[in-house]
C-alpha cells in the first residue's frame, strides 16, 4: 500500500461500512459524461500476488482488493495511474538494486495486463490518450511511480522508467531517500530538504515530461522542489493538514503555492488523513508501519503486519473517516485556491476507502456528495480528471 501500512489498516474491514443511497438518474448521468480519473490507485500491489488477475472481478472484502478493471468499468472510473511503489529499504547499492528489480518487474506486470486485456484497457501516456481511451469504451491506465528509491543515484534510470510509461514520480514515501527527506522518517531530515542529487532530479524531470510528486515529501524538500520545477507540480494523494494535522497533508500555504505554479492537489481517501484519529490509533499503526522502513520484506514479516493491521482495523473500526470528510477536504482547497487545483487520488489498494466508498465500484458516490454540494457539472469534470489532465500537459519543459 502502501504499503503505506498495509491496506487492512487504513481502509479498515467493509463490515463496518454504511451504504448510501442508489444515486438519482440525473447524478448518473452526469457521472457518465465526464471523465473520471484517479492518479494514485496501488492496485500493482495485489498484481504481485501469485494468482491475482486484474482483468477478472474480485470481491472487496473476501480479497482485501478494490480495483480491477471490471469493478472500474462498473463504477464509470475512466482512468487510474497504477502506482509502481517500493517500500525504503537500506540506502546502499544492494538496496537500490532490489528496488530496480521490484520497479521494473511492477512496470512489467503492468504491461502484461494490458496486452493481456486490450479489449478492457489501454495504457494513456498524455491527456489525449485518456480521452481516446474513454470515448472507445476502455478503462485507460496510465502509471506512476511512488517512491524515488529505484532511481538510486542513477538519473539515467529516470528515462527508463518514463519509456515505460511513468509520467509522475512522488519524490520520497515514508523515510528519506537519496533524493530528499520525507515527511515521516523516524530519524528526521538528513539534506533539509533536497539533496544535491535530487536537485538534478528535478529538472531531469522536467526535462522528460514526469510530474514532480510533492506527496509524503517533507515541507523543506516540498519548497525545495516547487522552487527547482520548471512545470506545475502535483500532490498525487494528499490532503488538508488544516483539517486533519498530520506531515503527510498539505499546510494552506503549501496548497497555495502549488496553484500559483499551476499545479493541483489530488484529495485521498484515506482516513486518517481525512480525519484526525485517536492518539493510540496513530501511534500503533505508526508502529506497524515503520516496521517496513529500512527492511527486506518477507513473507513471514509480510504475515505478521498484516495481522497486526487487521487486529488495529477491528479495534478502532468506529474512527474511520466518511464519504463526507472527503468531500470536507475538496471544499477547503476549493474555498482557499479555486476549483482548478483540485482533484482525486484515492489511494486505493494502498490505504484508501472510507464508509460510503468501499472500492472503485463505488466512486458514483462521490459524484452524488458533490452534486449534493452544488457543484456544476463542470466543476465536477474538473475535480475528476480535467485539472490533471491539465498539468499532464504542461509537464515537458524545454
Amino acid at each position: 500500500m502502501h504499503r503505506y501500512v498495509l491496506p487492512a489498516l487504513l481502509s479498515l474491514s467493509t463490515a463496518y461500512a454504511q451504504t448510501p443511497a442508489k444515486p438519482d438518474p440525473a447524478v448518473q448521468k452526469i457521472h457518465q459524461r465526464i471523465l473520471t480519473l484517479d492518479t494514485h490507485a496501488d492496485a500493482p500491489i495485489n498484481m504481485q500476488k501469485p494468482g491475482f488477475d486484474v482483468g477478472v472481478a474480485h470481491d472487496t472484502k473476501r480479497d482485501n482488493s478494490q480495483i480491477d478493471f471490471p469493478r472500474m468499468k462498473q463504477g464509470g472510473m475512466d482512468a487510474m495511474f497504477f502506482a509502481v511503489y517500493t517500500s525504503q529499504g537500506p540506502r546502499t547499492p544492494e538496496g537500490h538494486a532490489e528496488a530496480k528489480r521490484n520497479a521494473l518487474n511492477q512496470f512489467d506486470l503492468i504491461h502484461q495486463a494490458l496486452k493481456k486485456y486490450p479489449n478492457l484497457a489501454e495504457l494513456a501516456t498524455t491527456p489525449a490518450d485518456a480521452y481516446r481511451i474513454q470515448k472507445a469504451g476502455k478503462r485507460a491506465v496510465f502509471i506512476g511511480m511512488e517512491n524515488g528509491y529505484p532511481v538510486g543515484s542513477d538519473l539515467a534510470m529516470l528515462k527508463t522508467y518514463y519509456d515505460l510509461g511513468c509520467r509522475y514520480m512522488t519524490l520520497t514515501h515514508f523515510a528519506n531517500n537519496l533524493i530528499g527527506d520525507s515527511s515521516t522518517d523516524p530519524d528526521g531530515p538528513i539534506y533539509g530538504g533536497l539533496s544535491d542529487f535530487g536537485k538534478q532530479v528535478v529538472p531531469e524531470m522536467n526535462r522528460l515530461g514526469m510530474l514532480i510528486d510533492v506527496s509524503h515529501v517533507a515541507d523543506s524538500t516540498f519548497y525545495d522542489a516547487l522552487a527547482l520545477s520548471k512545470a506545475p507540480v502535483i500532490a498525487s494523494h494528499s490532503n488538508c493538514r488544516a483539517l486533519c494535522d498530520f506531515p503527510r497533508n498539505m499546510t494552506d500555504d503549501m496548497i497555495r503555492a502549488i496553484a500559483k505554479k499551476g499545479g493541483v492537489v489530488q484529495v485521498n481517501f484515506v482516513s486518517d488523513y481525512l480525519k484526525k484519529p485517536s492518539d493510540a490509533f496513530r501511534a500503533a499503526k505508526t508502529k506497524v508501519r515503520m516496521a517496513r522502513v529500512g527492511k527486506v520484506m518477507t513473507p513471514e514479516l509480510e504475515a505478521r503486519l498484516q495481522a497486526e493491521s487487521d487486529s488495529l482495523a477491528k479495534v478502532f473500526a468506529p474512527e474511520r473517516a466518511s464519504l463526507s470528510d472527503i468531500a470536507d477536504h475538496i471544499d477547503h482547497i476549493v474555498k482557499l485556491v479555486g476549483i482548478d487545483h483540485v482533484g482525486i487520488g484515492s489511494d486505493f489498494d494502498g490505504g484508501g476507502g472510507v464508509n460510503g466508498l468501499e472500492d472503485v465500484s463505488q466512486i458514483e458516490n462521490l459524484t452524488a456528495e458533490l452534486v449534493r454540494r452544488k457543484y456544476s457539472e463542470a466543476d465536477i469534470a474538473k475535480i475528476w480528471g480535467g485539472n490533471l489532465l491539465r498539468v499532464l500537459g504542461q509537464a515537458k519543459v524545454k
